[in-house]
């Protein structure tokens, strides 16, 4: 069996060049397969990291299979049979006379490893490490060949179809029998079935060596001082002699990143073939630290980070160094007077705003840069944790954005509702892809709570098994059993649209599952189905999830065009849904301002992210492309903030900060569907304590309203400087915003000016609403203005703005600077009522025709139904 080894963490020497083939079609036996005399002639080019499909995709075998109804064509039989990979390696010159290691940092379901026409050993289970000294069986200076036969699941369970009769199916099946591995492929109703299940190597595979001796796991706690001006450091490791004799050396540490380094050793002898655990405690100097630097969440402050390294020397030769990062910072999980789950962090309360993740990318296909945009996108929308459902998204670039953008992690092992899946069976397996995954990542500051099962309670003799576990392997994090029970947690949605006031009204305070439907631009629309459906709500929406489910995307369109007027055609359907998004989303987080740290803990949307192009919970399309449900989410979750409690008319103000506010005050102004002022208020607002939300007034609207009208709130500091502003159109009928279509056409002022500066391109805009109506929801969206198409991804500022006469704001944009492939920026700007002048000088701004419903012909997209 493959031995749990922290060198799969070094970046070590990549192994490419692989190649891949159905094992029904390589009769020969692995012996020979390994072996350097055996002909791959034939075999596909393997895609690694990756998985077997992307393989065939990538060799044009099928064509992209999150596009339109692709998945469909593709057969069930890519995951009932094993498949080989095979590649020939140079080891380098170097390692004469060292130990040889091979490193799988993931392979799904299971492999089994032979180099040279040896068998070397094997690993079990999508989240474990699996490292094996090779030295025996290869000469440095000279190639070597590799080759793996990996087998998917054994339980790959009926796959689930999303079409329009039947809805998004049920969720799961017997795939979660197998534990550690992408269960979510088998269907859920976020994620159409993917036909190989993810098998594969779908983590990088490298080659390294040691000396006599390894160092592994290296692991840092910290205990912080109640004042945050000191810390104690304990550093722990495992060391191993890899030879018949005892070998003496010496274990020397450093800790660096931030300040002077700190230096620390151990004189130790190891006994022959045996393994060590090594603790640097308090009693080391140089392990109290004053003043250290600390991570913050996102919002609370940097997210400082340090480095440890541990050596082995042996004489004057090092044997073996591993490092990793972590954080000083210290969690807590309840307040004095209440034993509902509160996070603080360095003694500060954080009001726990976050996304859940279903699964990365429905193929695993998840470069770094892609992941560290997601997280960055999470970042921008003031958000601050991540639950990381099922534990399907583990994967070292993962934890590195997390503690990069200050996100938090409630992170999970690998069981599902228990509806949705029966108990894990094979627990030998279970086990040691928990205590792989533990070990792996518990350096990172972002891991805020470990979690076992989604929506249940593990069998009672697993849970005290991992309870057990948790408290050897990282005691100092919140262990929690289920992720809808227990510390005042709960889940169950709802997962369908509702109007904002509805998120005001909930009895479970730390919330980890609440999501609402959430429409992407009608760009990304586009780019995810070939244009016979775009007017046609059918089966290719439905795999995009549009369908019956707790999504109840069957009756959204008719509450869309219920809610906002007739539906003239997807640039109409696009348009109103962003409206829908941007309440929905505010309200959501919002809702939860309301009795911050009063009846609420928490809130984490049912989803931030998607795995696959989709109409469904999320901040964000599979593109990148931001829609209002971001832009709605980062304003509710400012770090000071002004709202109108949407259930009670109260004005609120929202202080996230553990420092108490003075002197502020809320500007109030009514607008009726014309545009124009009803009523302008002023209100001085009390002292604001640290953590806390209070009400500043209530709203008053005039008698003689219009039904449909606006309410702009504006929070000035002292000196005047504006704090937060937030806009809401409402209706006295409350759910009936049709009259919106009076609102007249309001043609913007755009200008912008862009800088690039090296790796990055700027661009700072000016939106002016210089006309006599409200212009709203204005989009702003990044173009190349030569070759066409959109920039992605890019960083709004803010975007979806709403702007009453007179009003100007600015936008901050930042894009790469290769993305714009030598072109010049193009601005284009749509909206509900909004038409922009153009700009042809500088940066050049345009009408975006395309999101125009009247660019198009009216379809009959939603069909109105009778009451």
């Amino acid at each position: 069996m493959a031995m749990a080894h922290a060198q799969t963490q070094q970046a070590g020497q990549a192994i490419t060049g692989w190649a891949m083939q159905d094992v029904a079609k390589v009769t020969a036996p692995a012996a020979e397969v390994s072996s350097a005399a055996f002909k791959s002639s034939g075999w596909y080019k393997a895609t690694v990291p990756g998985t077997v499909l992307t393989t065939l995709v990538d060799n044009k075998v099928y064509p992209e299979p999150l596009y339109g109804e692709n998945m469909r064509a593709i057969p069930e039989s890519l995951n009932k049979t094993s498949y080989w990979y095979r590649t020939t390696f140079a080891v380098p010159a170097a390692y004469k006379g060292r130990h040889t290691w091979l490193h799988f940092a993931g392979v799904n379901y299971s492999a089994t490893v032979w180099v040279n026409g040896q068998r070397v050993g094997e690993m079990r289970g999508a989240f474990v490490r699996g490292d094996f000294d090779v030295t025996a069986l290869v000469k440095p200076g000279k190639p070597a060949v590799l080759a793996v036969l990996v087998a998917p699941q054994p339980h790959p369970g009926e796959p689930h179809e999303h079409t329009v009769v039947n809805g998004v199916g049920k969720n799961g099946g017997e795939t979660a029998i197998d534990g550690p591995t992408f269960l979510s492929t088998i269907g859920w109703d976020w994620l159409p079935a993917v036909r190989d299940r993810d098998t594969g190597i779908w983590l990088p595979v490298t080659m390294s060596s040691t000396g006599p001796v390894t160092v592994t796991d290296p692991f840092v706690q910290s205990e912080l001082a109640r004042t945050n001006d000191a810390a104690d450091l304990t550093v722990a490791a495992t060391v191993r002699n890899l030879t018949e004799k005892p070998v003496k050396g010496v274990l020397v540490g450093t800790i660096a990143g931030q300040g002077a380094p700190i230096n620390f050793q151990k004189e130790m002898t190891l006994e022959p073939n045996s393994s060590q655990d090594v603790t640097f405690g308090k009693e080391t100097a140089g392990l109290h630290v004053e003043n250290p630097k600390l991570w913050w969440p996102n919002g609370y402050g940097p997210q400082n980070l340090y480095r440890v390294t541990l050596r082995f020397d042996v004489g004057k030769k090092a044997s073996e160094m591993a490092d990793a990062n972590f954080g000083i910072r210290k969690i807590e999980y309840q307040v004095a007077d209440s034993e509902n789950l509160t996070l603080s962090v360095n003694g500060v309360k954080v009001m726990a705003r976050g996304g859940n993740w279903g699964l990365d990318e429905g193929m695993k296909r998840i470069p770094k840069e892609r992941m560290d945009a997601q997280f960055r996108m999470h970042a921008l929308a003031n958000l601050n944790i991540i639950r990381n459902w099922v534990g399907q998204s583990t994967s070292p670039d993962f934890y590195d954005a997390a503690d990069k953008y200050g996100i938090l992690l409630w992170d999970e092992f690998f069981q599902p509702n228990p509806a949705d899946g029966p108990d894990v069976t094979n627990i030998p397996t279970y086990i040691a892809n928990v205590t792989d995954k533990v070990k792996r990542y518990r350096n990172h500051p972002a891991i805020a709570v470990w979690c076992a099962r989604n929506e249940g309670y593990p069998p009672k003799e697993l849970d005290d098994m991992l309870k057990g576990l948790m408290g050897k392997l990282d005691p100092s994090r919140l262990y929690q059993s289920n992720s809808a029970d227990g510390r005042g947690v709960s889940s169950h949605g709802p997962y369908f649209w509702r109007s904002p006031r509805y998120y005001y009204a909930f009895s479970e305070s730390f919330k980890t599952e609440v999501g609402s439907m959430s429409v992407p631009t009608i760009e990304s629309i586009q780019g995810m189905m070939p244009e016979k459906d775009w007017e046609t709500i059918n089966d290719d929406w439905a795999q995009h999830d549009m369908a019956k489910g707790a999504q109840r995307g069957d009756e959204y369109p008719f509450t869309l065009a219920k809610r906002y007027g007739v539906v003239r055609n997807l640039a109409d359907f696009v348009r109103k849904a962003q409206l829908a998004n941007y309440e929905a989303y505010r309200g959501m987080y919002e809702g939860r301002n309301a009795q911050m740290f009063k009846a609420t803990t928490g809130i984490i949307t049912w989803m931030s992210h998607p795995a696959q192009p989709s109409f469904v919970w999320q901040l964000y399309h599979y593109d990148l492309e931001a829609n209002a449900s971001l832009y709605a989410a980062k304003k509710a979750a400012e770090t000071v903030h002004v709202q109108l409690n949407e259930a009670t008319g109260a004005i609120e103000v929202v202080n996230n900060t553990p420092d108490a506010l003075k002197g502020l005050k809320v500007r109030m102004a009514v607008y009726g569907i014309d545009s124009t002022v009803a009523s302008l208020k002023t209100y001085d607002v009390g002292e604001v304590a640290g953590s806390t939300t209070v009400k500043a007034a209530q709203l008053e609207v005039p008698a003689n309203i219009s039904a449909v009208h606006f309410v702009k709130l504006d929070l000035n500091a002292a000196d005047d400087k504006l704090v937060s502003t937030n806009f809401y159109w409402r209706n006295v009928a409350q759910d009936d915003f049709t009259g919106l279509s009076k609102l007249p056409e309001a043609a913007l002022d755009v200008t912008a000016v862009s800088q690039a500066a090296g790796e990055k391109t700027a661009l700072t805009v000016t939106v002016h609403n210089g006309t006599e109506a409200i212009a709203l929801m204005t989009h702003l969206q990044l173009h190349k203005k030569g070759a066409g198409g959109r920039v992605l991804p890019v960083f709004y500022s803010d975007n979806y703005l709403s702007l009453v006469p007179g009003e100007t704001r600015t936008v901050t944009i930042e894009a790469a600077t290769k993305d714009l492939a030598g072109d010049a920026p193009l601005l284009l700007v749509d909206g509900f009522n909004v038409k922009v002048k153009p700009v042809e000088e500088g940066v050049t701004v345009r009408a975006n025709e395309n999101a125009d419903p009247m660019h198009w012909p009216a379809s009959q997209i939603v069909a109105m139904k009778a009451d």
